[in-house]
């Protein structure tokens, strides 16, 4: 019984976990094993958890980067993979469309719907955008910018599955963590970064090596997002590639930024002992 007491005054973190693309849910899982684990270490006091959907595109061989059919009576198109994402990039448009993103967000809404509320949200690369756009979309008056860019001719309207009409509510996102993240380009997008620029917290992890997701494209990003995250610690690079990096350093970089979140949101000024910031090698 003083097991089940103890875990029932534990306070919820409840995270929201967003795939890159040609992943899965379980995938992510699987490579963001050691994030989740020192997140859960560093905050015993809390109830830790993470939800891990997956994208509702399932992608075929040909979507993959890097396909090429071996000859053309290949049965390698019909394969069935176990790769999905949030959205496609169809480069036929001028600047790009992503078809199938009113999926893509539907199922978020769904997922924090049904498992939320959420205190936040990690997303890697194609997941990392999303992530950014999922915590704008929570923020208070961000229907009046869509609605703004829409009047112009030139914004999408504010996704259904998140409006009142759809019955959705959800309370605004305490962070966001975006690993090797990138805005969505051209006007047609402007309404989830500006007339207000994202509000949310952002920790931005960026890889050096990146060879897939560059530091240009990286930077739209960081550059929609209020005050400026390089000047105030909210920028980290790791020396290597398109990945999550699970060294300890940064590791221990996502927990400071998310305890400093908590922190800033406890309505009475006060936090739970856990381990010490002043431990963790943060590579600021």
């Amino acid at each position: 019984m003083a097991t089940k007491s103890a875990a029932a005054a534990r306070q919820p973190l409840k995270i929201l976990m967003l795939h890159g693309y040609t992943q899965s849910g379980n995938l992510f899982h699987a490579k963001s094993r050691a994030l989740i684990k020192h997140i859960q270490k560093a905050f015993p006091l809390h109830d830790v958890s993470a939800s891990y959907p997956t994208g509702p595109i399932h992608l075929k061989p040909s979507d993959i980067p890097g396909y090429e059919p071996s000859n053309a009576s290949s049965v390698e198109p019909e394969e069935t993979i176990e790769a999905y994402g949030w959205w496609r990039r169809s480069n036929s448009a001028n600047p790009p469309l992503y078809s199938g993103i009113e999926d893509g967000l539907a199922t978020v809404a769904k997922t924090l719907t049904e498992e939320g509320p959420f205190d936040g949200v990690i997303g890697f690369s194609q997941g990392a955008a999303l992530a950014g756009m999922v915590a704008a979309l929570l923020e208070p008056g961000r229907k009046d910018a869509f609605a703004h860019f829409e009047k112009g001719g030139e914004g999408l309207p504010y996704p259904a599955s998140f409006s009142d009409a759809a019955g959705f509510s959800h309370p605004p996102l305490k962070f966001a963590v975006c690993y090797s993240g990138f805005r969505a380009p051209g006007a047609r997008y402007r309404g989830f970064y500006e007339h207000p620029a994202i509000q949310t917290p952002v920790l931005h992890v960026l890889g050096s090596l990146d060879a897939v997701v560059d530091e240009t494209r990286s930077r739209t990003l960081i550059h929609a997002c209020v005050g400026n995250p390089e000047k105030d610690g909210s920028v980290v690079w790791h020396p290597g590639g398109h990945f999550l990096p699970s060294q300890r350093p940064y590791l221990d970089a996502a927990v400071q930024f998310i305890r400093k979140q908590e922190e800033k949101s406890n309505a009475n000024g006060t936090s739970l002992e856990e381990e010490d910031v002043n431990d963790m090698v943060v590579p600021f």
